[in-house]
């Protein structure tokens, strides 16, 4: 039996026709814009890729970037530095103070050394550590050929050490007669003393001495009845100069 293929109003469009109408379709959409919107993924990407790269766009963008994150880091390199800066210039300013500090703690503690050397040296003291006055100052009797004591006897058992009693030079240090063997010092503000009857001298004429300084032994020698010191003060370095002892130490500080 054969068949009549349908026409009319209600036939089909065939695949020819279809096709023809989608490309005119494709195209009119493409000419008003919208087959961007409409097209697929893929041919969307390409377009974009397309017109991205055509006008340059990512180019910029990164250029702006890279350029942005230079920018950052000289920022932060420039902090960096100005920092490091600031803590050195403040490590530094602390060393300084530090230093200035110092220095001043050093030179605060010489002068107290220079006074305190100097307070020293212009000390007195007794010329046997710890004694006493056992005959005064003029007293009387037929030992002394002036008729009086011309000084003061401190009592010192045999071989005590004899110091000089303040700072001074040595005048004379030997034989002195009647003294057996004397030193005599010149002090250092002008005045004299003198030590007497000792059994040895551990000075010359000529050495400075300082306070405390050892200048000889305790004895009994020269005319002397048993071991002591005989102790001066004078104005000068010859006999008949003689001033009070005691006053002379107790004017200088020296508990007698």
């Amino acid at each position: 039996m054969a068949f009549t293929r349908a026409t009319g109003k209600h036939r089909g469009p065939s695949r020819m026709a279809r096709r023809s109408v989608g490309i005119a379709g494709a195209a009119t959409l493409a000419t008003t814009g919208v087959i961007g919107t409409l097209a697929s993924p893929a041919l969307a990407a390409e377009t974009d890729n397309r017109s991205v790269e055509d006008t340059g766009l990512t180019k910029v963008i990164t250029e702006d970037s890279l350029a942005d994150r230079l920018n950052a880091q000289a920022a932060a390199q420039e902090q960096e530095a100005f920092e490091a800066a600031a803590k050195a210039k403040a490590q530094a300013e602390a060393k300084r103070k530090a230093e200035a500090r110092a220095k001043e703690i050093r030179e605060a503690e010489q002068r107290a050394a220079r006074e305190a050397e100097r307070r020293r040296l212009n000390s007195f003291q007794l010329p046997v550590a710890g004694s006493y006055v056992s005959t005064g100052y003029k007293t009387g009797g037929s030992l002394w050929s002036s008729g009086s004591h011309s000084g003061v006897d401190f009592h010192a058992a045999y071989g005590s050490s004899v110091v000089s009693v303040g700072s001074g030079t040595v005048v004379e240090a030997g034989w002195g007669g009647a003294y057996g063997n004397n030193v005599v010092i010149r002090m250092n503000d002008g005045t004299y003393t003198q030590y007497g009857h000792l059994s040895s001298i551990g000075v010359y004429v000529g050495q400075t001495v300082e306070p405390g300084e050892r200048i000889g032994i305790s004895g009994s020698t020269g005319n002397s009845t048993g071991p002591h010191l005989h102790f001066e003060a004078r104005t000068t370095a010859e006999y008949g100069s003689d001033i009070n002892p005691v006053a002379y130490l107790r004017a200088r500080g020296v508990n007698v």
